[in-house]
């Protein structure tokens, strides 16, 4: 193999990057990760937050969703691989979620390939968010899930959600609200919200 036919993928690979905004995508999860842990967004606490439990599987996570829509299928699996092994997290390869995607911890995540997430999407660890008879779950923006919640099946997560630790999500929540128990009931806005784990 000749050294143009081997420098062809990464080249390729750069220009991906480049032309989908990938790094800028990255930036605002480890930007949103910094704020959420240390309150800040300084150079410091980035740095801190890139460093942190978690923080790989998201990087893994924006290559593979980058390789995924340029339908370089086993770049993707690569980093969907490197995910599972390294990060300890499955994420499957069809899976999108919006600007700051954060996983506070990556640990026993599980998210199924048809999942979709609007922005702002904070996972504590052994999150599952997975399919029911093909049908899979639909997260709006401003969510905040809780370590070991499952969400199952075609439900739908309004903006400006929680969901408690260990809730099992069967049924939509609706916007403002927070979600406890199992299975998970709705807590209205005006409710307080102390007990949701986190």
């Amino acid at each position: 193999m000749t050294g143009g036919a081997l420098r062809f993928p990464f080249v390729l690979l750069a220009t991906m990057l480049v032309g989908m905004n990938v790094f800028t995508l990255i930036r605002g999860d480890i930007v949103a990760k910094a704020e959420w842990l240390y309150g800040a967004r300084t150079a410091a606490c980035m740095l801190k937050a890139l460093l942190t439990d978690g923080t790989f599987a998201m990087l893994m996570y924006r290559l593979m969703q980058a390789s995924q829509r340029y339908r370089l299928v086993p770049l993707a699996m690569v980093f969907n691989k490197l995910n599972a092994f390294f990060g300890r997290c499955i994420i499957g390869r069809g899976a999108s979620f919006g600007q700051a995607f954060v996983l506070i911890h990556s640990y026993g995540v599980v998210i199924n390939s048809a999942v979709c997430g609007g922005d702002y999407i904070y996972i504590e660890h052994l999150v599952t968010i997975g399919a029911e008879r093909g049908q899979s779950p639909q997260l709006g923006s401003h969510v905040f899930i809780g370590a070991g919640a499952k969400i199952i099946g075609p439900v739908r997560l309004g903006d400006h959600t929680r969901i408690g630790a260990n809730a099992v999500v069967i049924h939509d929540v609706p916007d403002h609200c927070t979600a406890v128990g199992i299975p998970a009931r709705n807590l209205p806005p005006d409710e307080p919200t102390h007990r949701v784990g986190a």
